[in-house]
């Protein structure tokens, strides 16, 4: 769950670099907020799959909780 919290906020920071950058004409700041924004969705995408298999193990008798 930690994985996918950190990719919302790189997505966040990301939106907020790109905003940024459009007001003030800046064009590397715009870039970097979509890197951020991808970065972000990359890192939440690895979190849901961390979640999807822990569920499986724990569904075939892994972990318990």
């Amino acid at each position: 769950m930690a994985e996918k919290a950190k990719g919302k906020m790189e997505q966040l920071k990301g939106k907020g670099k790109e905003a940024v950058g459009k007001v003030a004409g800046d064009d590397r700041m715009k870039a970097e907020g979509k890197t951020d924004q991808a970065k972000g969705k990359a890192r939440e995408a690895v979190g849901k799959a961390q979640d999807r298999a822990r569920g499986i193990d724990d569904s075939l008798g892994g972990k318990k909780r």
